[in-house]
């Protein structure tokens, strides 16, 4: 049995699975959207659901969690509590794309565009097939205006597009030359449903892994790229973007 989260978009996603097969089973599935703030509801939502199952937090098998692309903040809440509980608790921690949580729920075989919002007129694109319950990455995840997603889906004529930045730049799409057949309804946020299923633990925990592990930034912060102020001490943020 385990938790699995995202927090990449204003949505948070959680639930508690148990491993069943090559699959798992949904135990609850909890889902809190705006105006509510994920920095206030985090740790108390984990700590409801635990105790709705009587289940104690160190009998976890791991905590699975939504890397993103996406919202900055977001992810800096949920990893932030996902590496507190994990240290506490002695607990596995496996990481997810979640873009790739949101192609596992578009349709098997064509290929899927999943986009997020990354800011005003800059969206987060994956591409993926969904293939006997994998996300297959058919290239690394960009950033990219939504003119460029409309060009590149011109030139993929059997790619369909899904994701969180529909909601809003679904009209910007077709502006640019999108089909609106082309445009799928949902899913508005990435499961940790799909973040589950997509999960593959570690053998054992790795402090140092732990302690390492990063959002997936495709690009860096709005402050990073702000050229009013001085750079602070540490790596760069190029050195944090994810290549591959």
């Amino acid at each position: 049995m385990f938790l699995a989260l995202d927090t990449s978009t204003l949505t948070l996603s959680l639930a508690l699975v148990e491993r069943e097969g090559d699959d798992v089973r949904v135990l609850e599935h909890v889902v809190v959207g705006p105006p509510k703030k994920q920095s206030e509801v985090l740790p108390s939502v984990v700590g409801e659901l635990l105790e709705r199952h009587g289940v104690a937090l160190k009998s976890l098998e791991g905590l699975a969690f939504g890397l993103g692309p996406g919202s900055f903040t977001g992810l800096r809440i949920g990893l932030s509590c996902v590496k507190g509980l994990a240290y506490a608790a002695g607990l596995k921690v496996a990481g997810v794309s979640s873009l790739a949580a949101v192609a596992l729920e578009g349709p098997v075989g064509p290929p899927l565009f999943t986009l997020a919002v990354a800011r005003k007129d800059d969206l987060y694109l994956g591409r993926y097939r969904h293939v006997d319950g994998r996300a297959e990455a058919l290239g690394p995840e960009e950033a990219m205006s939504p003119e460029e997603v409309a060009a590149r889906m011109a030139a993929e004529p059997e790619a369909l597009a899904l994701g969180p930045a529909l909601s809003d730049y679904r009209a910007a799409l077709e502006s640019h030359g999108v089909a609106s057949s082309r445009l799928l309804q949902g899913p508005t946020f990435p499961s940790a449903v799909a973040i589950a299923r997509l999960a593959r633990f570690p053998e054992q925990q790795d402090l140092q892994a732990l302690f390492a592990l990063e959002p997936h930034y495709v690009r860096a912060s709005e402050p990073e790229r702000n050229p009013k102020f001085p750079p602070l001490p540490g790596p760069p943020p190029t050195a944090r973007l994810k290549e591959d």
